[in-house]
This record gives C-alpha cells, sequence and structure tokens, in this order.
C-alpha cells in the first residue's frame, strides 16, 4: 500500500489485481449471487445495465449475459422482474437496455434534456417533432384510450417523412415513439415475442418508483460511482463509456469532488509496463471506497476464497468488454462484432462468445442454435495465442460450452472443426 496524502494515490496495485477486481466486480468471479429473481436484480444492481440486442443466433444478449452469472438462470424469471415486479426497465443506458427502477432518477436527466442541444442532427430532429406534433398525439392517445399496443398498431400519419442515411429512414412511426421513449412519454410494458408492447410511462411504472428530480450534478456523481464500482477499477475515459454512456457533464469536478469525501480512491497500477505500452496505464485511476476491502483481499491473498475464477462464456455485448479499448488493455484481447462483416472476409464468425478462464479471455467460439432440431453447432473454437494449454483447460472448456447447450436446452453439441490441439483431450 502506498499512502501519500489527500487527494493523492494510496495504493499501487498490480494489473493482475486490476483484472481480478473487474471480473469479481462483473459477478463473474467470486461468490455466485442467489438463483432466481433476487439474483437478477442483484447482477443488475452490480452491472447498472443489461445491453438488449434482438439478434438470436444463440440467445438474447441479455440472457446471455445473466446465465454466465446467475446458477441456474431461467429466462422466464426476467420477464417476472421487468415486466410483471417492473424492477427493470427498458431504456438508453451505453445503448438500449434495461436498467433498475430504482435508478429513474439518473435515467431522468436525459428524458428531461432530449433534443435539448444545438447540433445539427438535434436541431432537425426538433424541426421533425414539431412538424409532425399531430402523429405524436395521436399516438399517445391510442396508447392512453388502449394501451399496451405493438408498433404495428399504429398508422403512420406523419405530414413530413425522417429521412436519415441509416435504417430509420421513412420509419415515421418507429422514429416518432423512439422520441416518446428517449423524452419518457411512453415505456415497453411488455413483449409479445420479440416485438415491444408501449404503453405511456405512468401505467408502466410502479408507484414506488423514485420520482424526485435530480440536478445535474446530483445525477453525475451517482452515475459516475455506479460506473466505478461496475469496473471494479476505472480512469475518467472509462467511466465517460460506462452505464450512462457519453452522459457525464463535469465529471472532472465530481470526481474531484468525491475523492475528497473519500467515496473514491485514486490508485495507481504497477508492473504493468511488460504488457502493454506504459503511457496506456496512465491514470488517474479511481476505486471505490465500498471496494477496498476485496481489492486488499485480493491484493493479499492473490488465490484467496475472494477470488474464486470460473469459466465461461461472454456475449460480444457482455458489459465486461463492452469497452473494446479497455478489453484490449486489460486483457490483451482484440475483440470485433463480425456480424456486419461479408463472410469471406470474417476471421472469428458471425456471432462470437469469448471464452473468459480465471482473469483471462483465452479464446472464443463460433456457435450457432438450431431451434428446431435441438442443435448447437460449434463452427469453430479459437484458442488465444498466449492461452494456457493442457487437458484441464480443455475440460473447463468443454464444460462451458456444455453449460451454454444445457441453457438453450440442446439435445446434441456438433462440432464443425476440432478443437485447439493443445485442448482436444479436454474433449475427448
Amino acid at each position: 500500500m502506498v499512502v501519500v496524502g489527500r487527494g493523492a494515490i494510496e495504493r499501487a496495485i498490480t494489473s493482475t489485481v486490476v483484472r481480478r477486481l473487474a471480473i469479481t466486480r462483473q459477478r463473474l468471479a467470486g461468490p455466485r449471487p442467489a438463483a432466481g429473481a433476487a439474483g437478477i436484480v442483484e447482477v443488475a444492481r452490480d452491472l447498472g445495465a443489461l445491453q438488449m440486442d434482438p439478434i438470436n443466433v444463440v440467445a438474447r444478449t441479455q440472457l446471455l449475459v445473466l446465465r454466465s452469472r446467475l446458477p441456474r438462470f431461467a429466462p422466464a424469471d426476467l420477464d417476472i422482474v421487468a415486466h410483471r415486479e417492473r424492477q427493470l426497465f427498458e431504456y438508453w443506458a451505453h445503448c438500449a437496455s434495461l436498467v433498475l427502477t430504482e435508478d429513474y432518477p439518473i435515467h431522468r436527466m436525459l428524458m428531461r434534456s432530449r433534443l435539448a442541444g444545438d447540433s445539427a442532427w438535434e436541431d432537425r430532429s426538433r424541426s421533425w417533432v414539431t412538424e409532425n406534433g399531430a402523429l405524436a398525439d395521436y399516438i399517445l392517445d391510442r396508447l392512453l384510450k388502449e394501451g399496451p399496443l405493438p408498433l404495428t398498431a399504429f398508422e403512420d400519419r406523419a405530414v413530413s417523412g425522417w429521412t436519415s442515411t441509416g435504417w430509420t429512414s421513412g420509419r415515421n412511426v418507429a422514429r416518432m415513439i423512439d422520441h416518446l421513449w428517449l423524452r419518457g412519454d411512453v415505456m415497453v410494458a411488455g413483449r409479445s415475442g420479440i416485438h415491444r408492447l408501449w404503453d405511456v410511462t405512468a401505467r408502466v411504472l410502479p408507484a414506488w418508483t423514485p420520482r424526485e428530480e435530480w440536478d445535474e450534478r446530483r445525477v453525475v456523481r451517482a452515475a459516475a460511482q455506479r460506473a466505478i464500482r461496475a469496473l471494479g477499477v476505472a480512469r475518467p475515459a472509462q467511466i465517460t463509456q460506462h452505464f450512462t454512456r457519453g452522459r457525464y457533464p463535469g465529471l472532472a469536478a465530481v470526481l474531484a469532488e468525491l475523492v475528497a469525501e473519500r467515496a473514491i480512491v485514486p490508485v495507481a497500477i504497477a508492473g504493468a509496463g511488460s504488457e502493454a505500452d506504459p503511457k496506456a496505464w496512465a491514470g488517474p485511476w479511481y476505486v471505490h471506497t465500498a471496494d477496498l476491502p476485496l481489492l486488499d483481499q485480493l491484493a493479499s491473498e492473490p488465490d484467496g476464497a475472494g477470488w474464486g475464477p470460473r469459466t465461461t462464456l461472454l456475449s460480444p455485448f457482455d458489459n465486461l468488454i463492452c469497452d473494446r479499448k479497455r478489453t484490449r488493455l486489460f486483457f490483451d484481447f482484440e475483440f470485433t462484432i463480425e456480424i456486419y462483416v461479408p463472410k469471406e472476409k470474417r476471421r472469428w464468425g458471425y456471432y462470437v462468445l469469448p471464452i473468459l478462464h480465471g482473469d483471462r479471455l483465452i479464446g472464443r467460439i463460433d456457435p450457432a442454435m438450431d431451434r428446431a432440431n435441438g442443435r448447437l453447432t460449434i463452427n469453430a473454437i479459437h484458442a488465444e495465442p498466449t492461452a494456457p494449454q493442457g487437458v484441464r483447460v480443455g475440460r473447463a472448456v468443454a464444460k462451458a460450452i456444455a453449460e451454454l447447450a444445457a441453457f438453450l436446452g440442446a439435445k446434441e453439441i456438433v462440432y464443425g472443426s476440432a478443437p485447439p490441439t493443445g485442448w482436444a483431450k479436454g474433449f475427448a
């Protein structure tokens, strides 16, 4: 431990401890959360947000994120938590996500500031929303009288079409509902298959929702602390990329304030120069005071009870790896989603799941689930050049694949190619 003075570096920790703290705070090591709905809320509270994505080649990403952390996770429990108990709701965090209803005051900042900026895009969007006020009124009136309703229930009554170079061009009803959603007027009340059912916010939020209006400083203080705890250790650029991505005005002053109050403490990462460019590890880095006992335990007892490593497969959108620069720095692991890359140009596969083994990302698999035939196909397994070898590691990876298959209800696992040579005996 290094203690210099108030606001100065208090601890120098190794990059190994940094990784282990991050993984443990992500609930991918250490004691497992409770099973069932209580465990889902516990994980959501630690992660801050569960990204949502419609791609279902294996399973929806929010299900994969929870499966990798929770024992005996059942997707029906997530539906209970989100759509019956309303402890979670869909909103924009670092992307479209499930967030905690208890964090509603944090997310209200975006709702209040929707299209309040002076960028060219916001100016054009404000003009379009104003021109199509009758469409917004029509949607809200239908929801008040008939909701919850799917997107397809609404006629396109736009007087001017939304134009863009992306997939939203011409999707006037969807664009207006997105605006009403981000502004906080409507929310997702449930789902019919993959389709969202919309309703007015007043009917979706439970009575116990905290509804006080926080000022900007209080929001940033709360969001920054939630991001730091989720990350384990973080520097300002990483905080900005996490949880409420890009919504940390005045972050430097807030961090200084939190340090002065000892809510967070500055740390230095020592001994990392041999693993990466030393400049890449330049601070400031912060740890939340609530995590100092865990940090000290991981530092003093590297393989003690506080660590508890696992081998599991991660969603390509998993919170641990959603910041690609941080992933490269912490794990020396290059990860790019190749969904939109032409098949002949893909290096790893369409929907690749990284393999977390202890405190390292040791490889990746390219899976696809055939639900009609109950078959999980593993098109390929790739090991990192520096991945540990041997039967035990192979068995751990094979077990992780078997656990994924069981979760998906697969009756068989089919391997499209042989496992890496160094792991092959563990698959026998």
